[in-house]
């Protein structure tokens, strides 16, 4: 029985606090009718998890409190139709500029991100650049990761090569209906990492189970 209650009595915890905003651990208690320190290891987990976050508070003259509340992983717990919004949008834009002009819209988006991260990303060693990118994008949603890999010596490349993997992607429910954001994101890559050539190795939307680039310096920066 513990198995199966611990994971309802956490989303019962989370679905508290989205609707309260902030509570303590003893409101908590008493709203979901568990003792105290059952509802601490809770949130012991949770914090863990990255779903809640807690301040101290000083109420009075007694012992500061820690009043929890939800990060925003915690609230992406919970079901929104962010994406279906967004591809409505996006087809009612096609419907009323064109498709081409829509094409340009989202040309300038990508070029627009991609100056961002070049600037976040600097002029330093690709390898830092690299895990910078792959930081960038665990930030904004993707559960991205990045490794190196052992240079090609079969087609004579000899220079350091990374390989970054997203298993997760945020706009995949967009990328189902405008799969031409997925060209701009592969564009956008080699933008931010302009010395580089980037090549999709893997794609979501073809069924794997991750989108994967493969990331080479261009042949004159090997042989600097």
């Amino acid at each position: 029985m513990a198995t199966t209650q611990q994971p309802s009595t956490k989303q019962d915890i989370l679905q508290y606090l989205l609707k309260q905003g902030q509570a303590t651990a003893q409101e908590l208690a008493e709203s979901l009718d568990i003792s105290p320190q059952a509802i601490r290891r809770h949130l012991k987990d949770l914090e863990a998890e990255e779903l809640i976050r807690y301040k101290t508070v000083q109420t009075g003259m007694g012992r500061p409190q820690h009043v929890y509340e939800l990060t925003s992983q915690g609230r992406e717990r919970f079901p929104n139709r962010y994406h279906e919004f967004a591809v409505s949008l996006l087809d009612t834009l096609t419907e009323t500029v064109g498709r081409d002009q829509m094409s340009s819209i989202l040309r300038k988006q990508w070029e627009r991100k991609a100056m961002e991260y070049r600037e976040l990303l600097g002029n330093g060693p690709l390898p830092e650049r690299v895990a910078k990118l792959v930081e960038l994008r665990r930030a904004e949603g993707y559960m991205a990761e990045w490794y190196p890999l052992e240079p090609d010596g079969g087609s004579g490349q000899a220079g350091p090569r990374f390989m970054i993997a997203e298993h997760n992607c945020v706009i995949s429910q967009i990328a189902e209906s405008f799969p031409r954001v997925c060209d701009h994101e592969l564009e956008m890559f080699a933008a931010a990492l302009h010395d580089c050539t980037v090549e999709r190795t893997h794609w979501i939307i073809n069924g794997e189970h991750r989108c994967g680039y493969l990331i080479e310096p261009h042949a004159e920066e090997k042989s600097a």
